[in-house]
C-alpha cells in the first residue's frame, strides 16, 4: 500500500488557506443528517466535539472518566505556544514553524508542523474569548515566556496550570452543544473496538466501566482523540488511565502506527523514590527560564548545595549550550543530565538527579516575584519532597512524558482507514522525533479547533447521509471479539497481578528502550517482551467478573495492548540505525556524544501495517522532503 499524506500543491504558506477553499462543503441542513464519534475529551476531542456540534452535526463523545474535566490534557502545566510576537523579539509563523521543524531533528512533515504555526495564532484568540485567564502583564497585553528549544517568548501560559484553564474552556464549549442536544456525551465507557464495514470506520464498541455491558454506537465518522502511550513504561508523568487501547485496537482494525520509539523523555520531574510509586510527576519546562541546572564538578560529592562553592559547580549545559543554555530542547537536557548521572555526579540519595537552583533568579528578582511566576509548582514540589525549593535546589531527572509517535494520519487527520481520524497526541503528524515544549496544547486545540472541522466535512460531503444500524453483522462481530478477550482474561485466574506484569515490562521498556538504545539491548528487551506477554495470557490474575465495576479488568485490557505495542516499539527502534532526537542509537552519535542523524536512508516516516497476532508488521515508509526548510546537523551551541 503506498501512502498519500495527501499534502496540497502550492506555495507552503498558501497550501492550508486554498485547502480550506477547495475541501467541499456539507450544506446546513445536511449537516443534521451525520452523525459524528469522537473518543477523548482532553484538548483535542473537547474542542473538536464542541466544533462539530457547534456546526450541526450531531456528535456522541466519549470519555472513561466520570467527567471531561478529568482528561490528562488538565495535567499540562507550562504553556501553549503561539507565534503572535507580542514581545517584538523576532518571532513569525515561519519562525515558529522552523523551530518545530529543527526541535524534531527533521522528521516531520513540513506542511503539517506550518499549518500548525500558522492556526497557533487563532487559537490564542479563541482562548481568551472563552476566559481563559491567560497571564498578563501590567498593561493588560497577554505575558509570554521562553521555553526549550527557542530564543523568543511565545508561550502563553496560566501560572503552572495552562492545561487545566484550557481544558475548562474546551469544556465549557462541550458543556454548551451537550446543552443544545448536539453533543451526546457518555462517561465511564471505554472504546474497545472500531467497526469497519465497507471499508470504512462506521462505529465503536465500548465497555460501560460501571456495568460492564458491551454496548455499538454508529457514526458516519470517527474520531480519536485518545492521547499518547507514555505508560508503557510503567513509570511515567501521564495519569495512571493513560493508555493506548483506542489506537491500538484501531491499528489492528487497518490503521498504520507510524513512528513508534519516538518517545519524549522530559528533563524536569522529580526523581524517582522508591518502588512504591505508581507514576512520576511533572515539573514544569517553564522553570527553566529562571532556574539554573547543575551538578558538582567532582564525582561522589555529597555536600548539601549550599555547601558547594560556585567555582565547584558546573552547569553543564550553559557550558556545552551556550547560546541556548538551560533551555535547550528537552532531549538534549534530557540526555546530558543523564550522561552527568552516568559519570557518578548525580545528587540526592540514589545518584540519579541533577539540582535546577533558582538562587540567582531570586537574589536578582526577589523570592515575590519568582512566586508569582511559580508559586503552585514550587507548592507541589514542597508537599512532594519535603523539601523548600525557595531555599535549596530542586532536584530533578529525566522521565517519560509525551510520545510523538502515534497513528499515520494524512494532510486531512485521516489514518489509512477511511472516516478514522486521529487528533492531538494520538497521531504523529506534527513533532517528528522529539516535541518542543508548549506545543502539545497547541496541537490538541489546532486539530479539534481549526483542522477537523474542514476536513471531517470534506469527508462526509462525498459521503450518503445513510445510517448503519447497530445490529448490522459487522458490529455483532466486533462486539463478540470485545467479550471473547474479555473471557479469555477472566479465566485465566493465574497468580500474578497486573500491575506485576506492567511494572516488569516497564523496567524492559526503560532500561532498554528510554533514553537510550543499542541493538544488543534492543535483542534482548524484544525476547523479553515475548516471554512476559506469553506468561501475561497464562498466569494472569483478575478477580471479579464483567457485569460489574472491575478496575482490575479495565487495567488488564490496556496491559494487553502495552505488551504487543512495547515489541513494535523495539522493532521501530531496532530498524531505525540512527539517532534523532528522542531516539538516540549509541552507536550513531557524534564524537562529542550529540544525535548523529542519516537523512540518506532515514528521512521518513516509518508506517507499520498489521499483519495479525504474533505474525511481524510491515513496514511502509514516507519518504519526508524538505523543500524549505535545510536539512542541517541540529545544533544549539
Amino acid at each position: 500500500m503506498k501512502l498519500d499524506s495527501k499534502i496540497p500543491d502550492g506555495q507552503l504558506a498558501e497550501k492550508w488557506g486554498k485547502h480550506k477553499f477547495n475541501v467541499k462543503l456539507v450544506n446546513p441542513a445536511n449537516k443534521r443528517k451525520y452523525d459524528i464519534i469522537v473518543v477523548g475529551t482532553g484538548l483535542a476531542g473537547a474542542s473538536a466535539a464542541a466544533s462539530l456540534a457547534e456546526l450541526g452535526y450531531n456528535v456522541k463523545a466519549f470519555c472513561f472518566q466520570d467527567s471531561p474535566r478529568r482528561a490528562h490534557s488538565i495535567a499540562a502545566q507550562g504553556g501553549i505556544n503561539a507565534a503572535k510576537n507580542y514581545q517584538n523579539d523576532g518571532d513569525s509563523v515561519h519562525r515558529l514553524f522552523y523551530d518545530t521543524i529543527k526541535g524534531g531533528d527533521f522528521r516531520a512533515r513540513e506542511s503539517n508542523v506550518y499549518r500548525l504555526a500558522e492556526v497557533s495564532t487563532s487559537i490564542i484568540d479563541q482562548c481568551v474569548a472563552q476566559g481563559v485567564p491567560f497571564a498578563r502583564e501590567y498593561g493588560g497585553l497577554l505575558s509570554n515566556r521562553s521555553f526549550g528549544g527557542s530564543q523568543v517568548s511565545r508561550t502563553f501560559y496560566a501560572r503552572g496550570q495552562t492545561g487545566q484553564q484550557l481544558l475548562l474552556g474546551a469544556y465549557s464549549a462541550l458543556s454548551r452543544q451537550i446543552a443544545a442536544g448536539k453533543v451526546e456525551m457518555f462517561t465511564r465507557s471505554e472504546m474497545l473496538d472500531v467497526v469497519i464495514i465497507d471499508g470504512k470506520a462506521r462505529g465503536i464498541v465500548t465497555r460501560n466501566l460501571v456495568t460492564g455491558k458491551i454496548e455499538s454506537h454508529s457514526a458516519h465518522a470517527v474520531l480519536l482523540c485518545t492521547g499518547g502511550y507514555g505508560n508503557v513504561f510503567f513509570l511515567s508523568t501521564n495519569a495512571m488511565g493513560s493508555n493506548v487501547t483506542a489506537a491500538w485496537r484501531a491499528h489492528k482494525r487497518g490503521a498504520f502506527f507510524a513512528n513508534p520509539c519516538f518517545t519524549q523523555i522530559h528533563p524536569t520531574c522529580i526523581p524517582v523514590s522508591g518502588d512504591h510509586q505508581s507514576k512520576l510527576t511533572l515539573m514544569s519546562e517553564s522553570l527553566r527560564n529562571d532556574g539554573r541546572v547543575w551538578v558538582p564538578k567532582a564525582k561522589g560529592d555529597k555536600r548539601k548545595p549550599q555547601d558547594i562553592p560556585e567555582e565547584e559547580r558546573d552547569y553543564f549545559l550553559e557550558r556545552k549550550y551556550p547560546a541556548f543554555g538551560n533551555l535547550v530542547p528537552r532531549d538534549i537536557a534530557s540526555r546530558n543530565a543523564k550522561q552527568v548521572c552516568d559519570e557518578g555526579r548525580g545528587v540526592g540519595t540514589s545518584g540519579l538527579a541533577v539540582y535546577l537552583d533558582f538562587a540567582d533568579a531570586i537574589k536578582r528578582d526577589s523570592q515575590k516575584v519568582v512566586e508569582a511566576k511559580y508559586g503552585n509548582l514550587f507548592d507541589m514540589y514542597q508537599q512532594i519532597t519535603g523539601e523548600n525549593p525557595y531555599q535549596m535546589p530542586m532536584r530533578i531527572y529525566p522521565a517519560v512524558h509525551y510520545t510523538m509517535g502515534g497513528l499515520w494520519v494524512d494532510y486531512n487527520l485521516m489514518t489509512t482507514v477511511p472516516g478514522l481520524y486521529a487528533l492531538g497526541e494520538a497521531n504523529f503528524s506534527d513533532h517528528g522525533a522529539n516535541r518542543l515544549g508548549a506545543s502539545a496544547l497547541m496541537q490538541g486545540l489546532a486539530d479539534g479547533y481549526f483542522v477537523a472541522p474542514y476536513t471531517v466535512g470534506d469527508y462526509l460531503a462525498a459521503m450518503p447521509a445513510t445510517k448503519i444500524p447497530t445490529d448490522h453483522a459487522e458490529f455483532k462481530k466486533a462486539e463478540e471479539n470485545v467479550k471473547g478477550i474479555i473471557s479469555k482474561l477472566l479465566s485465566i485466574n493465574g497468580t500474578k497481578t497486573v500491575d506485576h506484569f506492567h511494572k516488569e515490562m516497564g523496567k524492559i521498556m526503560w532500561d532498554y528502550c528510554g533514553m537510550s538504545r543499542d541493538a544488543k539491548g534492543l535483542t534482548f528487551a524484544k525476547k523479553r517482551m515475548q516471554e512476559i506477554r506469553e506468561e501475561f495470557w497464562k498466569n494472569v490474575k483478575i478477580v471479579g467478573v464483567n457485569e460489574e465495576l472491575n478496575i482490575t479488568l479495565e487495567k488488564a485490557l490496556r496491559v494487553a495492548d502495552f505488551l504487543e505495542l512495547g515489541e513494535l516499539m523495539i522493532d521501530d527502534a531496532m530498524s531505525r540505525e540512527e539517532s534523532c532526537g528522542g531516539h538516540f542509537r549509541e552507536e550513531y552519535q557524534t564524537p562529542e556524544g550529540e544525535a548523529d542523524r542519516n537523512d540518506d536512508k532515514f528521512a521518513y516516516v516509518a508506517a507499520w501495517e498489521y499483519t495479525g497476532d504474533n505474525k511481524p508488521e510491515n513496514l511502509h515508509k514516507e519518504e519526508l522532503v524538505f523543500e524549505n526548510v535545510k536539512l542541517s546537523k541540529r545544533s544549539y551551541k
